[in-house]
C-alpha cells in the first residue's frame, strides 16, 4: 500500500529545522527479527525517518504484527541521522556512568520462584517492555518490567523490580500467562 507521509527532521547539531516530504511510503508489517535499524537499512532509510514518520516512542520497541510507514531517505535525514550517530557514541561514556548511579539497595535478596510457562511469560513481558533493562525509564515507569515508581518504593534493585514484578502479577492477573494473555489483546499489562 502507497502513502505519502510527512516527516519533520532536525538537523541535530545546527539547530535547522526542515520538512520533508517522503513520497511513496511503505506500509510495512514487522516480522519475528525486524529492528528498526534493519527496516532503516532494508528500506534505504533512517531510524530518525522511521521513528517520526510512525511516532514511535521508543525506537527499539516495535511488535511482530505491527504497521509501520517507511519510506526512502531525504538527504537531510541521512544527515541527521549521521549527526544523531556522532553524538550517541560521545554520549555514551556518560550514559554509563548515569547508570551506575541508579538506585539500588544493595541488602535487596530476593529470588523469583516462577518457573516453566509462568517464567516465558515473564521473560516475553519484560522484552516487550523494556526489551529486559533494569535501568529502561519511560517518564514515572522504571525497570525491566515498567512498574511505577511508587510500585518500586525508591528500590530499583534488580531484586527489587524482580519481587514488585512478582506481587503486582498475582494480584492484578493471578499468573504471567494470564498477564501475557492481557498484554497481548491491550498492548499493556
Amino acid at each position: 500500500m502507497k502513502k505519502t507521509a510527512v516527516i519533520a527532521s532536525a538537523a541535530a547539531l545546527t539547530g535547522v529545522f526542515a520538512s520533508t516530504a517522503v513520497a511513496n511510503a511503505d506500509t510495512v508489517t514487522v516480522k519475528s527479527g525486524d529492528t528498526v535499524s534493519k527496516l532503516a537499512k532494508d528500506y534505504n532509510t533512517t531510524v530518525d525517518a522511521i521513528v517520526n514518520t510512525n511516532k514511535l516512542s521508543n525506537a527499539n520497541l516495535i511488535f511482530v504484527g505491527q504497521k509501520l510507514e517507511i519510506g526512502e531517505a531525504t538527504q537531510a535525514d541521512n544527515n541527521q541521522q549521521a549527526a544523531q550517530d556522532q553524538q550517541s557514541q560521545q554520549a555514551a561514556p556518560a550514559a554509563s556512568s548515569q547508570q551506575a548511579t541508579t538506585n539500588y539497595n544493595t541488602t535487596s535478596n530476593y529470588t523469583s520462584n516462577v518457573s516453566g510457562n509462568e517464567q516465558a511469560a515473564k521473560e516475553w513481558i519484560a522484552a516487550r517492555e523494556s526489551g529486559g533493562n533494569y535501568g529502561a525509564r519511560n517518564g514515572q515507569y522504571i525497570g525491566r518490567y515498567q512498574l511505577s515508581a511508587s510500585y518500586l518504593g525508591g528500590d530499583y534493585s534488580p531484586a527489587n523490580q524482580e519481587r514488585v514484578a512478582d506481587q503486582y502479577v498475582a494480584s492484578r492477573y493471578g499468573s504471567w500467562s494470564a498477564a501475557q494473555s492481557h498484554w497481548l489483546s491491550n498492548g499493556w499489562y
